[in-house]
């Protein structure tokens, strides 16, 4: 079902980076692009929540998006994440991301009070009608219980068109993968996020990509073309280099934001791993630890048999 207007593989999230004042750093946002771009990535999403999007304005989360996507060129796809609990304000937020040029729009269950299905229902519909020339990507991630249903997945679908992608967060997922891709005759792109840490139970079943964060971008598309070619004894042999820094980082979001722009510093794209406040504050202990699995990505970079880039700052201004 797939088509080259699609997307396809790692689809990371970019951090959104801050300086010293914890204002949006305009350029190091657009060294983060020509990392992604650089590293052979085919799109990019922001701002979701691994860019801290809860902690940016309206207007911040529309800048964003119109940096990101100017300074691509179309060098790479912009999704463009338009979350917000309020139907009215996110589609106010999606229409002018679509002005701004973004290529698909991403939209979060709103998940801050438990919703029947119903609710859910109209919210997303009414979501996918305000914007109907423009492919959606709907994400669910609900710690308090289980995400939308297949037969919600597939109502929503025949009724809109635009309805496209769909993310799903959770563990033991595969007999819902299997089943979704069943119901809807493979016509909604699954994508797999948490870090991608079940891609590789989930690449057979046939699911589109991964979302995961954009510091192991690259190693993850590599991994994702690996198992997807049938080498699947280097999948895991790649994989299993990668999982500690990203089941670590996992453990708390703000914890990640704090992982995920420390090893961008290690990469020599950052300058530094500022996270608005409230933020985590790492303890002597995690400092180090992240240090250590960070140092030992950069060592698997270095590694030339992997065939990975080990990508600098000027790399990506090449």
């Amino acid at each position: 079902m797939n088509t080259e207007n699609e997307l396809l593989g790692v689809v990371p999230i970019i951090p959104t980076p801050f300086t010293e004042d914890e204002e949006i750093d305009q350029d190091a946002l657009c060294r983060l692009i020509d990392f992604a771009i650089a590293g052979g990535i085919q799109a990019v999403c922001l701002p979701a929540y691994a860019s801290e999007f809860y902690k940016l304005t309206d207007d911040e989360k529309l800048l964003v998006v119109r940096v990101a996507v100017k300074h691509a060129a179309g060098r790479i796809k912009i999704v463009a994440q338009s979350n917000h609990p309020s139907l009215k304000v996110a589609i106010k937020l999606a229409k002018a991301n679509v002005e701004a040029g973004a290529d698909v729009i991403s939209l979060a269950v709103p998940r801050i009070f438990s919703l029947p299905e119903n609710a859910l229902k109209v919210y997303l519909a009414e979501f996918l009608q305000a914007i109907p020339q423009t492919p959606v990507l709907i994400q669910d991630f609900n710690p308090g219980g289980s995400s939308i249903s297949v037969d919600f997945i597939k109502n929503l679908m025949d009724e809109n068109p635009n309805f496209k992608y769909l993310k799903l967060e959770e563990p033991l997922c595969a007999p819902k993968f299997e089943d979704i891709i069943k119901t809807t005759k493979d016509k909604i792109g699954l994508f797999e996020g948490w870090g991608g840490l079940y891609m590789l139970e989930l690449i057979p079943i046939g699911i589109r990509g991964v979302m995961p964060g954009l510091a192991v971008a690259d190693i993850l598309q590599k991994v994702f073309n690996l198992r997807s070619s049938g080498e699947h004894g280097k999948a895991f042999d790649l994989f299993e280099k990668v999982m500690p820094q990203i089941f670590f980082s996992l453990q708390n979001m703000e914890l990640f934001h704090y992982a995920e722009k420390e090893l961008l510093i290690a990469r020599g794209i950052l300058s530094n791993s500022i996270a608005r406040k409230a933020a985590y504050i790492p303890d002597a202990s995690s400092v180090s630890y992240i240090k250590e699995l960070n140092q030992r990505i950069i060592e698997l970079l270095e590694d030339e048999s992997w065939g990975i880039k080990s990508l600098t700052n000027q790399d990506t201004h090449a």
